[in-house]
């Protein structure tokens, strides 16, 4: 099988070899990346879910494929652990902004990449949903939904091995501007819909924008 560098412009393999090691330095926190030294362009990291969410707990490996035109397309993104979310194809396909119509070929690193996919598990987007039957229940029935998507969890994303699991970072102080931005969101995402309170929904909009709190920038 042909090695995937042989895809890739030279000098994007050099930049991106840089940035791999500054991450197996400096991660995100809740973040492990997963070095693959036969091939530096195998991408892979494993997300850890955060806590007040139906992943907390789990350990997410995730994959990122990067086209041969790359940084002038964004890369695709994958789940490799099966996980109920609304930003995430059966299939594990990732829908997220960054890697989509905000994608900025002068201005990305892995890092940032990483740190987007672990907040949208903390604030989902069901107004773009790629499981349409999560981002329904999401609306509808947030009790329903956290409860499949934590079982789900317990099935296929608790580590067997404890020693896999690692301590979620303490709370430290975000950028105002994340905070705002994540606001908003929430109050897009979280605009009441049928069977669910608006006071229900202004407390889980409460608890995802706490949960920010808990992510390093």
């Amino acid at each position: 099988m042909m090695n995937s560098e042989a895809l890739v412009n030279p000098k994007v393999i050099l930049v991106i070899t840089k940035q791999v090691n500054e991450l197996l330095k400096r991660p995100p926190a809740g973040v492990k990346y997963i070095q693959n030294d036969l091939d530096i362009l195998d991408i892979q990291a494993d997300i850890y879910g955060q806590v007040d969410t139906p992943y907390y707990g789990g350990v997410f490996r995730i994959k990122l494929v990067l086209p041969p035109d790359f940084p002038r397309s964004p890369p695709k993104g994958y789940f490799l652990t099966k996980i109920f979310h609304p930003n995430i194809s059966e299939k594990g396909e990732i829908c997220v902004n960054t890697l989509k119509r905000e994608w900025d070929p002068s201005n990305w690193s892995l890092h940032n990449i990483l740190e987007v996919i672990k907040c949208l598990l903390i604030i989902p987007f069901p107004e773009s949903a790629l499981n349409e039957e999560a981002g329904k229940l999401f609306m509808e029935n947030y009790e329903e939904y956290a409860k499949y998507a934590k079982l789900m969890t317990e099935l296929h994303a608790i580590p067997r091995d404890k020693a896999a699991a690692i301590p979620i970072p303490r709370a430290t102080p975000m950028k105002t501007a994340m905070i705002i931005e994540s606001s908003k969101s929430a109050d897009k995402a979280l605009s009441p819909q049928k069977n669910v309170g608006t006071s229900e929904f202004s407390l889980i909009k409460e608890n995802m924008v706490e949960n920010l709190s808990l992510i390093h920038i």
